[in-house]
């Protein structure tokens, strides 16, 4: 089993980094799990310019740490994304991410498991917190739990008892959601209605100029 956390702050002991750790290393006392950790401020990162060629050749023109990223995501089994709330949304880098990433069109994350961290001190939180179950839920995963913290700057979240237990708990449902491939029957009517009546139907007109969209959907048994 592979996991790909991706903590979408610059700040690798921050609030957001600090949940993301704890579950980090809750996933590696399972022996059969493999977990992959990366922090965006590690990351060589180019704007995306709307070209569209990835949807046409089915890879970016640009050849950084976003393209392996998004190979190592389409490798796993399950993500865990995580952001801190900067003007009620994510993080200039995890919007570079969601832009860059192959998500939404396509279908990055059919068939996984995710979680959505969000973490603020004043006020927002929710709203990054629908930005990125959004992408989730869009892209084709089935989310398993959400967290939304409210903290003050610079204040170490694992020292509430309960945050580390509430972590544990959602850590172990997630490993079990993907054992068992839960079914989230809600989450999978939105995404059949989004898929077959939105992004379907827009790429076949879109025919050879999203050529690279379609033989990604062929190549992982995505109906189309």
């Amino acid at each position: 089993m592979k996991i790909v956390i991706v903590n979408g702050s610059h700040r690798k002991n921050g609030t957001t980094a600090l949940i993301l750790n704890e579950m980090y290393e809750k996933l590696k006392k399972h022996g059969n799990v493999e977990v992959q950790m990366v922090h965006v401020s590690d990351l060589s990162l180019q704007y995306c310019v709307g070209c569209g060629s990835c949807y046409k050749t089915g890879a970016c023109i640009y050849k950084d740490d976003i393209e392996n990223l998004s190979l190592s995501v389409a490798d796993a089994d399950g993500i865990i994304i995580g952001s801190p709330t900067y003007a009620s949304n994510v993080s200039g880098q995890m919007k570079v991410i969601i832009d860059r990433g192959h998500f939404v069109m396509e279908q990055l994350l059919h068939g996984k498991y995710a979680i959505c961290v969000t973490t603020y001190e004043n006020y927002g939180g929710r709203d990054s917190t629908k930005i990125l179950n959004k992408l989730l839920l869009y892209s084709g995963a089935k989310i398993s739990a959400s967290i939304a913290l409210r903290n003050r700057f610079n204040k170490n979240p694992m020292e509430d008892i309960r945050l580390k237990q509430r972590i544990e708990k959602i850590v172990n449902s997630f490993l079990e959601d993907i054992v068992k491939r839960r079914r989230y029957r809600i989450q999978g009517l939105i995404h059949s209605i989004i898929f077959r009546m939105g992004i379907q139907p827009f790429v076949k007109r879109k025919g050879l100029e999203y050529e690279g969209v379609i033989k990604h959907w062929k190549d992982n048994n995505i109906v189309c």
